[in-house]
């Protein structure tokens, strides 16, 4: 039986992917952060089948110490702080986490005996590709230029483990999902934000309407990590997973509205909630689509779950909740 290492399994994505492994029959070890107020709901469903273990990725010891005692035949580093806002607000608890901390898990797993036998798996981000004056689908070599604290302590993990691959020997991949909605247990992202106001029947803000996304499913993107981990293919790949579709964020907003049969009149475009943490609108991409044609011939990785399809299941979903909650 091989193992897996997941840092972040209490996360949206490491929670998802922790579930999706153990069905497979991985041994799953997961690195928590020491914390009074965190919560193991989302694992709950295979708690009782896989391993915690406490630790800090921004902690090089601390990592070291979990990567020994899970030695895994494979490591998933999906840890980090994703809300792109407030990094402009804490970039140097960013940079510490995202750059530093994916530093610390390549550097742990390359203390071990024969790593490159192992292979590591890391999460970055659309985000890194930034702002762009075409407006197509964009490819994993474009130039990296972020636009946020956020996106530069991806890009810069993103590239060191590029270097380690070449210099280091690291046998690791590298992916770059687009945005992923599907969240059971938070509502503070877009898609999960707008289905649960709008089943609420409260208003909703579309801060930047325009703006053009590429949505994935949670399903399609943990497709991704489990392909990665199960095909052959050389070191150092860095992959886009996405649908390769944009849609504006007031169209995105107009669909879960029809489905759910909310007024969209009382939604406010172009303006953001009260207390909404800031971003300088300059930093703001107008256009973040993902090519994924690599990841469809390498991996025999493509989208399935179509997003008018996967937001009814999403709604469906917190359609339940909302109503019993209320």
């Amino acid at each position: 039986m091989s193992s897996v290492l997941v840092t972040g399994i209490t996360g949206f994505i490491g929670s998802n992917l922790a579930k999706a492994l153990v069905e497979r029959g991985y041994d799953v070890y997961g690195l928590v952060r020491p914390c009074a107020s965190r919560s193991l709901q989302p694992i709950a469903p295979v708690l009782d089948r896989v391993t915690l273990l406490t630790g800090d990725i921004s902690n090089l010891q601390s990592v070291a110490n979990a990567m020994k005692f899970a030695n895994p035949d494979f490591v998933c580093h999906l840890a980090a702080l994703t809300p792109v806002r407030y990094s402009f607000e804490h970039p140097y608890q960013y940079e510490q986490n995202n750059y530093l901390g994916t530093m610390n898990v390549a550097h742990a797993l390359m203390e071990l005996p024969d790593h490159k036998r192992r292979k590591l798996i890391a999460a970055s981000t659309a985000e890194v590709y930034g702002i762009h004056a075409v407006e197509k689908p964009f490819t994993e070599d474009l130039p990296l230029k972020p636009s946020s604290p956020y996106a530069v302590s991806k890009a810069a993990g993103d590239m060191y483990l590029q270097m380690a691959a070449r210099v280091y020997g690291l046998n690791c991949l590298v992916l770059r999902p687009s945005n992923t909605y599907g969240r059971l247990c938070e509502t503070d992202f877009i898609v999960e934000y707008l289905i649960t106001r709008m089943l609420r029947e409260e208003r909703v803000f579309v801060g930047a309407p325009d703006s053009i996304r590429d949505y994935i499913h949670v399903d399609d993107h943990i497709r991704g990590y489990l392909l990665s981990l199960e095909r052959d293919v050389p070191p150092s790949r860095v992959y886009n997973i996405g649908s390769g579709v944009g849609i504006k964020n007031r169209d995105l907003a107009a669909k879960i509205a029809q489905i759910i049969g909310y007024d969209l009149s009382k939604g406010v475009f172009g303006s953001y909630p009260l207390g909404y943490p800031l971003r300088p609108i300059i930093s703001d991409q107008p256009y973040l689509v993902l090519n994924a044609n690599k990841a469809r011939e390498e991996l025999k990785w493509s989208p399935t779950v179509e997003l008018d399809h996967g937001l009814e299941r999403v709604i469906s979903f917190w359609r339940k909740r909302v109503y019993s909650i209320a």
